[in-house]
């Protein structure tokens, strides 16, 4: 049976593909190809009916954003999404630093489903709608 839905966890962090892309500019395709998507387990995408590069929503309590999905390349890991550094996962992390400095970037609960009539927003369009610029 396929869920609409799938509560998991949420870690943020870099990627070899995220830093090539970022070498070419934050502006290139390379970079929003590598980091306006999150990774999955196998066995979490079956549930959601998911094929890699499907569009899907990642919703934290701090917002919201859709991207591409893509399988974990190695090992199983139920229950764990992990999105590279970006603009897309700063969508997500929200900016609460409890009292250390920094905003959560590891370790919180999402939702996570298929978004098949969304659009994943390039750098431009995402800054402009989440900052009016």
């Amino acid at each position: 049976m396929v869920e609409k839905k799938l509560r998991a966890t949420l870690i943020t962090g870099r990627t070899i593909d995220q830093g090539v892309g970022k070498e070419l500019g934050k502006g290139s395709q390379e970079y929003f190809d590598n980091v306006a998507v999150c990774f999955l387990d196998k066995a979490d995408m079956i549930k959601l009916g998911l094929k890699p590069k499907m569009n899907i929503r990642v919703t934290s309590k701090f917002g919201s954003v859709v991207v591409k999905v893509k399988k974990f390349p190695r090992g199983a890991n139920p229950g764990i999404v992990f999105m590279p550094c970006g603009l897309w996962a700063n969508m997500v992390c929200g900016d609460e630093t409890y009292s250390m400095g920094m905003p959560l970037y590891k370790g919180f609960a999402v939702e996570v489903e298929p978004a098949p009539n969304d659009v994943v927003l390039g750098l431009d369009e995402l800054m402009k709608k989440e900052y009016g610029r």
